[in-house]
């Protein structure tokens, strides 16, 4: 059997794989609302946020869970991530469990790479440029995009597109999601995390 802190970091792992209402739209600032639904109940709620200025693009998305693994737990995630002249130049990813301190992620572009690290560990470098990220996917269909930086994990993310606006996300470790777009932004993501399965659906 599984114990607790095992099923919280598979949990945590589901929702990595998340990587929207008012859709009230400007050239200036989104505000996009979701709903995260497990087995038909809602579980918690994701807000992301896109603000730009000049040629820079500062992303935000604050996500709070409740739910039941072998007790109940509460996560928290909060990104912030800015691309400027269409580059990556900087990505936070703040985890917490139960108002506690679970995992802190940095992506630092510093010359030509990329500085990956956790909790203050330097975890990886990366050389390729970014230019489209998970969190980019709430605001901007992937039309073209044949991957996605996962800011959460540092690594990449194919993206495969099914026809009709739906296209599907498969992780480092194989696992798919699905995602639906209407009008460009996205309505619906099903998320498969392995043992635990979850959808998220805008707000209209």
């Amino acid at each position: 059997m599984l114990s607790t802190n095992q099923l919280i970091g598979i949990f945590i792992f589901a929702m990595t794989l998340l990587s929207a209402t008012s859709n009230t739209v400007n050239s200036s600032k989104n505000t996009l609302n979701f709903t995260i639904i497990n087995k038909d109940k809602a579980i918690g709620t994701l807000k992301a946020t896109k603000v730009v200025n000049g040629s820079k693009i500062h992303y935000q998305s604050i996500t709070a869970i409740k739910t039941r693994v072998i007790k109940e737990i509460e996560v928290d995630y909060k990104y912030d991530v800015v691309f400027e002249d269409n580059l990556l130049k900087k990505a936070s990813v703040i985890i917490g469990v139960d108002d506690k301190p679970y995992a802190d992620i940095i992506t630092n572009r510093a010359d030509k790479t990329y500085l990956i690290t956790k909790n203050k560990k330097k975890e990886s470098v990366i050389e390729n440029a970014i230019h489209y990220a998970t969190i980019v996917l709430y605001f901007k269909e992937p039309i073209g995009i044949d991957s996605c930086y996962s800011e959460q994990d540092g690594s990449f993310n194919t993206i495969v597109p099914l026809g009709n606006h739906v296209y599907k996300k498969i992780n480092a470790k194989k696992h798919e999601n699905v995602y639906y777009y209407e009008g460009g932004y996205l309505q619906k993501a099903e998320i498969d995390g392995g043992l635990i399965k979850f959808e998220i659906v805008a707000e209209n």
